[in-house]
């Protein structure tokens, strides 16, 4: 056999060898993800499970006309607008904060950490005790004469969530930005001073670039978890949360509640649509932003 055809039939063997391997891969994603996802754009598709008549589009008509639907897309948006670009900007602060001699160094990074060890059924305990009526805030705010707040049914009541999101998330995006800084090659930054480069140019032109991709990857897993924090609400206010509080995973939960899989199904194509748009622009911008790393 020459080595021409020996090579060819190797490579036949690794090929099968491959496709065995993978194929248990596979299936669980088939089984699991694609399969599911067809059948979520079937039954969006469709006026119910059981008839399977087509409607089309009717049912995204139908949910983009609720009332229930528009307030928690404004208030999911709102949401993700206030607190995503909040807790990436100050994990990226304390991470360059925390690069530096600072005194208690270690102390500060595993108290920042702690509440990634805490089960959210203990942080919920916590918030009720600090944001409750009669709670710590509202005894701290009546020693200075300012009336108390309702808080988890007034107008403020995102403002608890988003201190409770950032307090829960905070830990885990700045070990993220850490290792990311301790990566950036330090002869440039020394190379830049000796230039006489000021502290701001040396981050905006050599630090932000190298960071792009942390940023790129903090940004998408903090809009995600953003879209996640109805967990919390839930605990905190239950199904039917005060206005300001209910999100779209309240909107599809109810939904799921009410076995209309329909609209459950899709408003679930909406949001995975909105998703995919926001991922592919934040893409765009971190390969604008770090186009020139790999000249």
């Amino acid at each position: 056999m020459t080595m021409k055809k020996r090579t060819g039939v190797m490579t036949k063997k690794l090929k099968r060898k491959t496709a065995l391997f993978m194929a248990p891969s596979v299936c669980g994603v088939a089984t699991f993800f694609v399969i599911p996802f067809l059948v979520v754009i079937f039954y969006s598709l469709v006026d119910n499970p059981v008839r399977k008549n087509w409607v089309f589009l009717d049912n995204y008509f139908s949910i983009v006309q609720n009332k229930a639907f528009r307030l928690a897309v404004t208030n999911t948006v709102k949401f993700s607008l206030i607190s995503v670009p909040l807790i990436v900007v100050l994990s990226l602060l304390v991470a360059f904060a925390l690069d530096k001699n600072v005194v208690g160094k270690s102390q500060i990074r595993s108290s920042i950490l702690s509440p990634m060890m805490v089960p959210i059924a203990s942080v919920i305990l916590i918030w009720q005790v600090l944001f409750d009526n009669n709670g710590i805030v509202n005894e701290f705010l009546s020693h200075y004469d300012i009336a108390r707040i309702d808080w988890m049914k007034s107008d403020s009541a995102q403002i608890v969530i988003i201190i409770l999101f950032i307090w829960k998330n905070l830990g885990y995006n700045m070990i993220l930005f850490m290792a990311a800084i301790s990566n950036i090659p330090k002869d440039l930054i020394e190379v830049a001073r000796l230039e006489s480069a000021s502290d701001w140019v040396i981050f905006r032109t050599i630090k932000i670039r190298y960071l792009a991709s942390t940023i790129l990857f903090v940004t998408i897993m903090s809009l995600i978890n953003s879209f996640k924090v109805f967990r919390e609400i839930y605990l905190l206010t239950g199904d039917y949360p005060y206005e300001a509080l209910y999100m779209m995973q309240h909107y599809m939960n109810n939904m799921f509640a009410a076995l209309d899989y329909q609209k459950l199904s899709a408003a679930a194509i909406l949001m995975s649509i909105v998703m995919i748009i926001l991922v592919g622009l934040l893409f765009i911008i971190e390969n604008f932003v770090g186009r020139d790393l790999e000249d």
